[in-house]
């Protein structure tokens, strides 16, 4: 049984950086062909895709927090982490990591399902 658990402060204050790590269990990060994504909900609002990195460590994210966002990976660990710099409360949200089913063909990755999701950590940015 696949199982993902985030982890990281609960409370950040504005113009930081929000850290939060995703633990995996039953599964490896670097397992073809698969990818690992962050994900978050504000309240009241829809789900916002904000990035992936593939088994293979490439990275994509949301053109909209590109420049704020990066994740990584330890695969040591079979974590993947993520870091969204200069926190605004905008930035409040429960976030998820989900493992994706994907396809990847001439550079691209084409995701087509989110099978497993962690539970979801509410972090709020606040001062």
């Amino acid at each position: 049984q696949v199982q993902l658990q985030e982890s990281g402060p609960g409370l950040v204050k504005p113009s930081q950086t929000l850290s939060l790590t995703c633990t995996v269990s039953g599964a490896s990060i670097t397992g073809s062909y698969y990818a690992w994504s962050w994900i978050r909900q504000p309240p009241g609002k829809g789900l916002e895709w904000m990035g992936v990195i593939t088994y293979d460590g490439s990275t994509y994210y949301s053109p909209s927090l590109k420049s704020r966002t990066s994740i990584s990976r330890d695969t040591s660990k079979n974590q993947f982490s993520l870091q969204l710099t200069s926190v605004t409360p905008e930035d409040t949200a429960v976030y998820y990591c989900a493992r994706v089913q994907a396809l990847y063909y001439s550079g691209s990755y084409l995701p087509y399902e989110y099978d497993y999701w962690g539970q979801g950590t509410q972090v709020t940015v606040s001062s």
